[in-house]
């Protein structure tokens, strides 16, 4: 089973690359397959892509649901 996480982009990199935050862990992703992505957005990550934008309260939620079942991400 595959799982695609909602991760904060903490910094924008060269060559359509980015630095996530994903629960205190920040992890380099490309954004090769999305268009204006800007610091501060959650995107879904998959391995090691971005696949797309996500609202932020849609974001939060996720995350919250994570939390709840006890998965830290």
């Amino acid at each position: 089973m595959c799982l695609a996480i909602p991760a904060r982009v903490a910094e924008i990199l060269e060559g359509d690359q980015a630095i996530v935050d994903l629960g205190g862990v920040r992890k380099d992703v490309s954004l090769a397959l999305l268009d204006d992505v800007n610091i501060g957005d959650y995107v879904i990550v998959h391995v090691g892509y971005a696949l797309q934008k996500l609202d932020p309260e849609e974001a939060e939620k996720t995350l919250a649901l994570f939390a709840e079942m006890g998965t830290q991400v």
